[in-house]
């Protein structure tokens, strides 16, 4: 065998560990997508279902709330009102506290969950 056919040998071998390596990283890729992705899917929806259990909860104790301070400011009506305003008040808190409380935590949680090495 000459000098020339091992050469070329060599890089069609060379050629096909590097297409090996090449479909190996593009795997590990899908792979790391695929579990990160799995991750944010699993906090949305857990997000969701606390969201919609805390909603009906908020509900019931509100309700509950008016039905006791109804005797306390004259009806029924009154009391709803005043625990309407209470619930404003604090979507007003809520809402003007919302990038500490909602979007640097969102904003962290996917840098974290994105830009940092698993390793």
């Amino acid at each position: 065998m000459s000098f020339r056919e091992n050469s070329i040998n060599n890089f069609k071998q060379l050629f096909s560990e590097i297409k090996k390596y090449l479909d190996l990283q593009k795997e590990f890729a899908k792979a790391e997508v695929t579990e990160k992705l799995s991750a944010l899917v699993s906090v949305l929806v857990l997000g969701g279902i606390i969201l919609v259990f805390g909603g009906i909860a908020l509900l019931y104790i509100s309700f509950g709330v008016a039905y006791m301070l109804a005797d306390y400011v004259g009806g029924m009506g009154y009391s709803l009102v005043i625990m309407a305003a209470i619930l404003l008040f604090i979507l007003l808190i809520v809402y003007l506290s919302r990038k500490k409380l909602i979007f640097n935590p969102v904003i962290n949680f996917l840098a974290n969950l994105f830009l940092n090495d698993s390793k």
